[in-house]
């Protein structure tokens, strides 16, 4: 593979989110990638919706990898991936704690196997402590920490959004072996490194607790959108438009013009930015009573005149066909030889200006490496050795 990893060895032990996300992320910047799979199944993303093996939620978080199938209940699996550690450089695995333990690939027989191997753990609450052995999932971790708190109505109790514990769990995980890697390659200590997702998602979401901190306020789902002046509106022909006024004075100004809401400026409810903040709602419905008005696309060339932040609200249908997201070539075409075509999403680093470098192969069967990974180890297909 190409890429700036190019010769980096990720052994990937995963399933569902964390860990696959991380290993993509490792693997988009060329590193060689084996995951190692349940022969019985595989990783249980793969069966999600429809699909028996190869479901969109799969495919999302496992391009540019090798699959290979291992029972690591199994004397010839464990043999077989202790080659691919012997011989890898990252140890990459979200089981709960302990559960490596017990399939005999505890710290001291991984520091037996390879002394240069980073080991990368993702749990959901940590290794130790009270809730150590629950299961966790994006949702859990989210309202652990706070972060449902600002998504969800207390009259209506839904939960909404992506998953943003599992995605950004997966990417300080890849920013932690990254690090380990820096490091082992000027001292030659191999770091173990350790992320779980209720550190990881408080890390996301600094300013709700930095509000409380300093100045006593308990955050709402709108506590951001306040602040920063962001606003949702419905335009004459139903379709959806942000803004965002931020801090700077020349936004409001501009906004006022174009939207021809001189009087309105000079309400005193309204003139300061934290009066503005303080009375979010009525900036809002004065706005969205004349943005009712006009179709989207006209508010949208005075906004741009104006130099206002803005962007159309977009459905997942509309993106791909944005102009700036068309010219990023943000959204590529991978195509596998048996399951055809697939649409996946850039890796969001350029290198040099240019992402030329990212390896373009679609996400594995189950199993669909096997044979060729333990040749390359010297093992046979029971990941037995071979004779000589």
């Amino acid at each position: 593979m190409s890429g700036p990893l190019s010769g980096i060895k990720v052994v990937e032990l995963s399933t569902m989110i964390t860990a696959s996300s991380a290993g993509m992320m490792l693997a988009d910047m060329g590193a060689d990638v084996v995951k190692v799979e349940n022969p019985n199944g595989g990783d249980p993303f793969r069966s999600f919706g429809p699909s028996r093996d190869y479901s969109a939620h799969f495919c999302s978080y496992n391009r540019n990898k090798r699959s290979v199938a291992l029972d690591l209940r199994s004397e010839p699996g464990k043999q077989a991936l202790s080659v691919l550690l012997a011989r890898g450089d990252v140890l990459l695995e979200n089981f709960r704690p302990g559960v490596l333990d017990r399939l005999g690939f505890d710290a001291a027989k991984l520091q037996e196997i390879n002394p240069r191997l980073i080991h990368c753990s993702i749990t959901g609450f940590g290794p130790d402590g009270p809730y150590a052995q629950r299961p966790s999932y994006n949702a859990v971790a989210q309202a652990l920490v706070g972060m449902s708190s600002l998504f969800v109505e207390p009259a209506n109790p839904r939960i909404t959004g992506p998953t943003i514990s599992d995605n950004v769990c997966g990417a300080y995980a890849a920013t932690g072996i990254l690090a380990a890697l820096v490091e082992r390659g000027s001292t030659g200590k191999a770091r173990r490194v350790e992320i779980n997702m209720i550190d990881a998602t408080l890390a996301l979401m600094p300013d709700p607790f930095g509000y409380h901190e300093f100045l006593g306020v308990v955050s709402d789902p709108y506590t951001s959108a306040r602040n920063s002046q962001s606003y949702a509106y419905t335009c004459g022909d139903g379709l959806l438009l942000c803004i965002h006024l931020s801090s700077q004075p020349q936004f409001w100004e501009s906004f006022i013009k174009v939207f021809e809401l001189d009087a309105f400026a000079r309400d005193p409810r309204v003139a300061t930015r934290m009066l503005r903040i303080e009375n979010y709602d009525l900036i809002s419905q004065v706005a969205g009573a004349l943005i009712a008005r006009q179709p989207r696309e006209h508010w949208m060339r005075l906004l741009e005149d104006g130099d206002i932040p803005f962007a159309p609200i977009l459905d997942v249908t509309e993106v791909p066909d944005d102009a700036q997201v068309r010219h990023l070539g943000s959204f590529q075409v991978l195509e596998h030889p048996v399951k055809g075509k697939l649409r996946t999403i850039m890796r969001p680093i350029w290198l040099d200006g240019s992402r030329a470098d990212q390896p373009m192969r679609p996400p594995p069967m189950l199993g669909e490496h096997t044979e060729e990974v333990l040749r390359e180890l010297g093992l046979g297909s029971c990941g037995k050795s071979e004779p000589a």
